[in-house]
């Protein structure tokens, strides 16, 4: 066997690796707010590959017809205006995920990551996207269902790996109602430790920050469970609007949070880097600005650095750009 067909099926083995070295863009919210800034997709897809893409779901019942679909929305009350997930998504990454399978490159799969923020766990919701993921399933990443929720089966990797966030109520229908042998469409992520009750809001955010990533993070991946999603406040005391000067000792906090995660079997993202002005702003949640690109940019340079898997930020091409940086510089005849 050659040595690139010995990494491709190391890679192919790995519990949640993508063929692709190192961290990728995690295009927040990535989908229109009230039919305002529906190009995100298009920016993100442009950005680069690979890409992780973050749609939240809801379920909308007509009630003119009493049928209910998917749709991808900020808010958990839809309207009905919103568009749904199969036109807005999978409409739009057909012809590059047809491309792909003609392709077979396999080495660079997967291309996307679909990443499900479910503003609600409705029944009727998780198994219509369940049912939904049925109907794609060929292009998906997808692994068995072990006997064992412990031992992990090797992933079939696929243009599109799709994740889901760490409700038990998705995992019932995502993973315990799956037969054992049959195929894992998504997965899920870990549940974190919560901080000891009694704290006073300033206790809790210094518990986030100063928490051994073995207190955060106790347990190991397992079949369903394959990431390990954080707020940026675990790195940094109080989040991205109290941030200070990235220091030596928050880089050593992310490396050591990075390094855990990845030991126990994880991918690990953090959410959300941004950087702006009032008047760069494009719909984007203020909680999660450090205030300006010139603070967001050294933490993302460290996350890529440290190894972060998924880098959450809504300035998709100003990070994409940082990523291709750093592809050029490890793969100089891409």
């Amino acid at each position: 066997m050659t040595a690139l067909a010995l990494l491709a099926a190391a890679l192919a083995a790995a519990p949640l690796s993508p063929a692709h070295p190192g961290p990728m863009l995690d295009a927040h919210n990535c989908y229109p707010y009230d039919g305002q800034w529906s190009d995100r997709l298009r920016r993100a897809l442009d950005a680069g590959f690979p890409v992780s893409i973050e749609q939240d779901l809801a379920w909308y019942v007509d009630p003119a017809t009493g049928k209910g679909r998917i749709v991808v929305s900020h808010s958990a009350d839809p309207t009905g205006a919103e568009p749904t997930l199969d036109a807005y998504f999978f409409d739009q990454v057909r012809p590059i995920v047809e491309k792909a399978l003609r392709q077979n490159h396999r080495a660079d799969w997967p291309l996307i990551v679909l990443h499900f923020d479910f503003k609600s766990n409705d029944p009727a919701l998780l198994k219509a996207v369940w049912a939904l993921l049925g109907r794609y399933q060929p292009w998906l990443a997808t692994a068995a269902k072990t006997a064992d929720p412990d031992q992990l089966s090797p992933i079939d990797l696929k243009p599109i790996l799709v994740v889901t966030e760490d409700s038990d109520a998705q995992a019932k229908v995502f993973y315990d109602d799956v037969p054992v042998g049959g195929r894992l469409r998504l997965f899920g992520s870990a549940h974190s430790s919560e901080a000891p009750t009694g704290l006073s809001e300033a206790q809790r955010a210094h518990w986030e920050a100063t928490a051994s990533p073995g207190q955060l993070l106790p347990s190991r991946a397992t079949n369903y469970r394959r990431w390990w999603n954080n707020s940026w406040s675990v790195v940094e005391q109080g989040g991205q609007r109290n941030a200070g000067a990235w220091t030596k000792a928050d880089d050593q906090r992310l490396r050591a949070l990075v390094d855990h995660a990845h030991r126990q079997g994880y991918w690990i993202r953090f959410y959300t880097l941004d950087g702006f002005d009032a008047a760069e702003d494009k719909g984007w949640d203020p909680s999660y600005n450090f205030g300006a690109l010139g603070k967001a940019e050294p933490r993302w340079k460290a996350a890529i650095a440290a190894g972060v898997d998924f880098i959450a930020t809504d300035q998709y091409e100003a990070l994409g750009h940082k990523l291709d940086q750093r592809d050029t510089a490890l793969r100089p005849n891409r």
